[in-house]
């Protein structure tokens, strides 16, 4: 298994913690009468301190291109369809497809198009629950834009939760994104909102399953359809 290199400060650290308590049960504990408390505590922490490394864990997947498609940006599950209107950049009517993260999902995040970001922003903000409706636009989160080639434009939000206490984002103006490749990581449970034209054919339903980079959610309409 491998280990996103986001994970590899927290391990270090959380195992150095978990053998500090070890040693001080085993000071205390030993003698024959703390034998049993110690085998438990230490199964205790070697429990605890794998659940910190599967956290981070890194699967390998397939990387598919599809122009017309728009690809679940992370696992989860999808908690939110519907048309709102974004104000950030945008200033339009989107569809929004928000996906939560549970604690136990792989945290990694991938771009569900591929393009030029056209737009970042990091927002300092609450930690609300992640299915709170106002953690869209007060929690900590990020802004992502990506400009297709087609011309349209695809926007998506890393929201931290309550327990989420960092976001990282790769993206960067002007840089070329691949479809479906790493755009970054949220620490400890949270979601991601997908905003795309409110003309697409959304191939997803509230509750459904989703595969980071894998499970279409949407299909665009194509441009010449527009016309």
């Amino acid at each position: 298994m491998r280990i996103n290199k986001e994970g590899y400060k927290i391990i270090g650290i959380s195992g150095a913690v978990c053998l500090l308590i070890w040693w001080l049960f085993y000071r205390m504990l030993v003698n024959e009468s703390g034998e049993a408390l110690l085998w438990g505590g230490t199964i205790f922490l070697l429990l605890f301190w794998f659940f910190i490394v599967a956290f981070f864990r890194e699967p390998r997947r397939v990387r598919i291109h599809d122009a017309d498609l728009v690809f679940a940006p992370c696992d989860g599950r999808v908690v939110v369809t519907e048309v709102v209107r974004e104000t950030e950049y945008l200033q339009e009517e989107m569809l929004q497809i928000s996906i939560f993260m549970s604690i136990t999902n792989v945290h990694m995040n991938w771009v569900p198009v591929g393009g030029v970001v056209e737009y970042f922003k990091y927002h300092p903000g609450r930690f609300l629950v992640a299915w709170h409706p106002k953690s869209s636009t007060e929690n900590e989160r990020t802004t992502t834009v990506v400009k297709m080639p087609s011309g349209q434009r695809v926007l998506f939000r890393q929201i931290a939760g309550l327990i989420a206490r960092r976001i990282v984002s790769y993206m960067k103006v002007g840089n070329p994104v691949e479809q479906n490749s790493v755009c970054g990581f949220i620490k400890f449970g949270s979601r991601i909102d997908v905003l795309i034209p409110k003309d697409s054919e959304l191939l997803v339903e509230i509750g459904d399953p989703t595969v980071g980079s894998q499970t279409p959610i949407a299909r665009l309409r194509k441009m010449e359809e527009k016309e």
